[in-house]
């Protein structure tokens, strides 16, 4: 038996020997020369990684490590695509936020004039309108930290207020000259990705969606609802300036407009293998009237979305070609806390075409593109497009779309240069308009109760020859000029804007798009072609 039990460990105990006399071997001196030596090392580093543990141990002066590594990072990545990026561990919680859609804060939207940091607005059902916090107060002091005429930061104060979930905070207040210490417990603060859905006539509704996150599908289908209950037949989805976000939650928002099992969009990559996204189950609006606004600034998962809707001709576009990104990316997780989004692969409309316009030329000229369609004319006349991809695609009724360079809308609409006088230049530029709305409401409040909400206010409120004057005045003290002789278009271009940004104050975005809306030209179209169905 013990023979028996021999034979069988014998040659696990020789192999054992055999490995720790090669370990020892290796460790003893003169041991690290000759052929022997090569079976054992580990692989040699990349080079990359030399030159930085060199620079570290031998260069004459003391280097910041971690800045040099960032910018070799960089440096590769300038070499690939425009939107692979490296996200420093600094940033990445900021970008992570803003597609999980939500955040642990204290619930105020603020802006700073002059040094104060003033609450613009006070989020409903927040820690702060818990705690008492009201529109028009100035925070002062944040635990011990001055945060008033300290030169302070938006991304300063934000540091401040935010922090763990059901820690407390306490935020000093300035109100009608009183200091007021009131102690916060910080909470779960959403971060809308849509910013207005309501009722533009009995039949039409509208959804502004600002981007794609991890919330916007049940936004999405909880707006729906809502304005199907009041009577929409007929829907404008507005995607501009919307910069993208989750391809999930574009193609989600697909299934509920397009039926059957038809195609929304496929992925592909050289070591990402074939990935079809397809309608899966019945959806809120197959049927009636649908239209969809974009822009130069509607990028990447907008773009999958209307792309769809034209590929399947389900509705129509209408705007300004969209950016044109076509790239799938994944986020990887990096061991200093940072993270790599990397491009992994392309996307495909459903007739085989891509909307990714070309990066060959380098970084610079990709991000000069939509300032080079402005000077081209692109903006202004739909003859000045042009195509960088030749090859013909065809929409489900065998309408030629193109790819190579965005989604070409069905109906072209100008944009409005003389928006851009040199003196409304001037005042966006400087924040006159949100500076002096925030200010003439903070003492007009009881003015403005008597609107019932924003639709009404939309509906009744007009901009005062006296508040006309007002804001004038505050415009020359804040060195605009050209005051003075501003011009029949400058003026309506101005009343409109107060009036949405005095919506604004009152119900957010909801109320600043809906009260915008009204003198907006793409929306009009919109309106017209929907009339039409």
């Amino acid at each position: 038996m013990s023979n028996r039990k021999l034979n069988v460990f014998l040659p696990l105990l020789f192999a054992i020997v055999l490995a720790l006399g090669m370990y020892l071997g290796h460790k003893m001196p003169g041991a690290n020369t000759g052929a022997q030596t090569l079976l054992f090392t580990r692989p040699s580093r990349a080079p990359l990684q030399e030159v930085m543990d060199l620079l570290k141990i031998k260069y004459v002066d003391t280097l910041k490590v971690d800045d040099l590594q960032e910018e070799a990072i960089q440096g590769l990545l300038s070499h690939l695509d425009p939107h692979s990026i490296y996200i420093p561990p600094s940033n990445l919680q900021t970008v992570n936020e803003d597609l999980e859609g939500h955040f642990s804060g204290i619930g105020v939207e603020f802006n700073i004039i002059a040094d104060t940091v003033n609450v613009v607005s006070v989020v409903s059902g927040g820690p702060s309108e818990t705690a008492g916090v009201q529109t028009g107060d100035k925070i002062i002091k944040v635990n011990d930290s001055l945060v008033a005429g300290n030169n302070i930061s938006g991304d300063k104060i934000r540091k401040l207020l935010r922090g763990p979930k059901n820690s407390k905070v306490t935020v000093t207040m300035l109100r009608q000259q009183k200091m007021t210490p009131i102690q916060i417990i910080r909470g779960d603060i959403p971060l809308y990705s849509i910013d207005a859905s309501y009722m533009v006539s009995p039949e039409i509704g509208y959804i502004k969606i600002n981007k794609f996150a991890g919330t916007t599908y049940q936004e999405f289908m909880d707006a729906m609802r809502k304005l199907t209950k009041a009577g929409m037949t007929k829907l404008v989805i507005d995607l501009r300036q919307n910069p993208g976000g989750y391809l999930d939650a574009a193609t989600r928002i697909a299934d509920e407009l397009l039926d059957d099992n038809k195609l929304i969009v496929y992925t592909k990559g050289k070591s990402y293998p074939r990935s079809d996204y397809r309608c899966e189950k019945p959806g809120l609006f197959e049927k009636g009237g649908l239209t969809i606004l974009t822009d130069e600034g509607s990028a990447s998962a907008s773009e999958i979305l209307a792309g769809a809707v034209q590929e399947w001709d389900r509705g129509t576009i209408i705007g300004r070609r969209t950016f044109g990104k076509g790239l799938v990316q994944e986020q990887f997780d990096l061991s200093n806390g940072g993270a790599l989004r990397l491009t992994v692969a392309r996307y495909y409309l459903n007739s085989g075409r891509s909307i990714q316009k070309s990066y060959a030329e380098g970084r610079e000229a990709y991000d000069d593109d939509i300032m080079n369609r402005f000077n081209h004319g692109e903006f202004v006349n739909s003859d000045s497009i042009h195509q960088l991809d030749t090859i013909q695609f065809k929409t489900a009724s065998g309408r030629v779309v193109y790819g190579g360079g965005g989604i070409t809308p069905d109906i072209f609409m100008p944009f409005d240069t003389s928006r851009f006088s040199n003196v409304l230049t001037s005042m966006y530029s400087r924040s006159t308009f949100s500076n002096f709305t925030y200010q003439y409401f903070s003492s007009h409040k009881d003015e403005f109760k008597r609107y019932k909400d924003a639709t009404d206010f939309s509906n009744q409120f007009q901009v005062s020859n006296e508040l006309y004057n007002a804001y004038k005045a505050f415009a020359v003290k804040d060195s605009i000029r050209g005051v003075e002789s501003i011009k029949p278009h400058d003026e309506n271009e101005i009343k409109t804007r107060l009036k949405a940004l005095l919506a604004r104050q009152m119900w957010s975005y909801a109320g600043f798009y809906e009260s915008l809306n009204k003198d907006d030209e793409m929306m009009k179209k919109a309106i017209q072609v929907l009339n039409k169905k």
